[in-house]
Parts: structure tokens; C-alpha cells; sequence
């Protein structure tokens, strides 16, 4: 699988000749969207009703079980992070093929309840935001997240990027690392990943957008 970061919580997953992309706002972030009309769009946040006119030729919005080509997806309900106690309304997914297994939180709530983690299930790659300051998880939550799924790699998203105009300023990415007290494995363009590559010690690698 081949893994792209574009800023925010946009990602590429290239798996045989499927790509799937999660969360392309990057239109209303002061860059182009990166969605082709032969992908395959999920969206983590229900109230972006902007990303829902994405030009994919699939776009997943809500909970559920999907299939395409060889990849099985499983949206998993979440409380958003500055939603109320009761409220399910972000969606968490589960990207699994036949050697790696995602997990793609968005702007969740730091607690997961034990249904969600049975449904999150072993982790290979966890996708998480760290840019805090009260709009996403800040450090502290995602160490916690991590702690509770147990990844064997961890990808940072949505910190501070200069040619990025967030609504609400996120931290800095050396910041969110301080605190996280994890050093990077490696810093790399596109990340090419094997079940082959990963080991049972959690590591992080940071993506260049």
C-alpha cells in the first residue's frame, strides 16, 4: 500500500488499483483538492456538507460495512471531539486489506467505549490529528488513543502548515513531538508499506505533505 499526507487530514491509500482519499477539505484550506473522479472518498466529519460535492466515484459519509475491489471497510460511530457526551456523529474507519489493517479517527473525542475497540480490533496504521488548541486531539489524546489501540505505526495529521489556513491555529509539529516523547523513525515523502515492515514497538513516521 501506498500512503500519501496532503495536509489537514487528507490522505491517499493506493492499494492494487484502487485510491482511497479521506477528508479532502483542502479546498476550503487554501489549497486544490486532490479528488479524482475513479476514487474512492471517505469522510470522517458528517457536518462538512462541502466534501459530500467531491467528485469520487464512491463517497463514504456514515457507519456501516462496505467492500470495494479487495478492500473491506468498516465505519465505526464516534463522538466528535467537541461534541457532547451523546453524540455519535463522526465516523472512525477500519481500512483493511489483505495484509494491513488502518484505522483513520478524524476529530474524535479522546475515549473510545469497548464496542468501538472491539470493531478497531488489531492495528497495524493509526492515522491521527495532533494539532489540538480545542478544535482536534491535541498531544495528550492521541498518546491516549495510541495507548488504548496499540498500533504498530503511528502517522500524525492536522498540525500547523504554513501554506494551510486553518479556522482554528493547530500546533506546530516539533511541539506536538515534545510531547508526545516519540522520536520519528523517518520522514518521507510517500510511505510504500508491507505488513513485512512493521515490527511489535509502536513507531512513528511523519509524512511531508
Amino acid at each position: 500500500m501506498d500512503i500519501q499526507f496532503y495536509g489537514a487530514n487528507c490522505f491517499s491509500l493506493s492499494y492494487k488499483s484502487t485510491r482511497i482519499v479521506i477528508d479532502d477539505n483542502l479546498n476550503q484550506l487554501g489549497k486544490k483538492s486532490i479528488v479524482k473522479p475513479t476514487d474512492v472518498v471517505l469522510l470522517t466529519n458528517v457536518n462538512d456538507k462541502s466534501e459530500r460535492e467531491l467528485p469520487g466515484k464512491i463517497i463514504i459519509d456514515c457507519p456501516g460495512e462496505y467492500e470495494v475491489e479487495d478492500i473491506s471497510i468498516v465505519g465505526i460511530p464516534a463522538r466528535g471531539h467537541i461534541d457532547q457526551a451523546d453524540s455519535l456523529l463522526n465516523t472512525m474507519y477500519k481500512i483493511t486489506t489483505s495484509d494491513l489493517n488502518l484505522l483513520i479517527t478524524g476529530h474524535i473525542f479522546p475515549e473510545l467505549n469497548e464496542d468501538q475497540l472491539e470493531l478497531i480490533g488489531m492495528n497495524d496504521v493509526l492515522i491521527i490529528p495532533v494539532g489540538g488548541m480545542g478544535y482536534t486531539l491535541d498531544a495528550q489524546g492521541a498518546l491516549k488513543i495510541i495507548k488504548e489501540v496499540e498500533p504498530k505505526l503511528v502517522i500524525p495529521a492536522h498540525y500547523a502548515q504554513k501554506d494551510l489556513n486553518y479556522p482554528v491555529p493547530q500546533a506546530s509539529l516539533d511541539t506536538v513531538l515534545q510531547e508526545l516523547s516519540m522520536e520519528p523513525k523517518e520522514i518521507v515523502p510517500k510511505l510504500k508499506l508491507r505488513s513485512s515492515d512493521l515490527t511489535e514497538t509502536t513507531q512513528l513516521i511523519i509524512l511531508e505533505p
